[in-house]
């Protein structure tokens, strides 16, 4: 099978349902800047050593996956769902848990942490930023048609555990926090 198709040479794609629409589609903008965010969390996963960190994460990606397959499908139906394409409110709480116990072993952050430190407080640093610009992007299309009513509070959650998970890499690196 060859991954080229050339049906997007045009600039249009192919929404879950079949309909076609331009590669620059708000929906397909959405999408693929989730798609964006999970190719960095791939990329800070790959970096990130510590098991436990990587544990708070482990689930993150297929969920990722769930959300696209979501936002590309205009007609998309919870309750039609199949178990792959679904998102609890259960896994948003789980990031709070874990949000939670990495602010523990911080401590209270009394300003702007700078990104950076460690390789994988960096690539975690990146990861959120890249969630933050799909939360901005999803909450547009949220503006003019239905998207998944979990799929801003996932993303927005998904942010801070990334922001509680890189100042956690970066102190357990031993190396000094850059406040501003």
């Amino acid at each position: 099978m060859k991954i080229y198709t050339r049906r997007g040479d045009r600039g249009e794609t192919s929404l879950a349902g079949g309909k076609r629409v331009k590669k620059d589609a708000l929906r397909v903008e959405a999408y693929g800047e989730v798609d964006e965010l999970n190719s960095v969390l791939g990329w800070a996963l790959a970096v990130l050593q510590d098991a436990d960190l990587r544990e708070d994460l482990s689930s993150v990606q297929e969920d990722l996956f769930a959300i696209q397959a979501q936002l590309a499908d205009p007609a998309f139906d919870p309750a039609k769902a199949k178990e792959k394409t679904r998102v609890t409110a259960g896994r948003i709480e789980r990031f709070e848990k874990s949000i939670d116990r990495c602010m523990a072993e911080v401590g209270r952050l009394k300003s702007f942490v700078l990104p950076g430190g460690s390789p994988a407080s960096a690539a975690l640093h990146v990861a959120r930023a890249v969630c933050r610009r799909a939360e901005r992007r999803v909450v547009a299309l949220a503006g003019q048609e239905a998207v998944p009513e979990h799929a801003i509070r996932y993303l927005n959650r998904l942010s801070d555990l990334l922001f509680a998970l890189a100042v956690l890499a970066h102190k357990r690196s031993g190396v000094e926090l850059r406040r501003w």
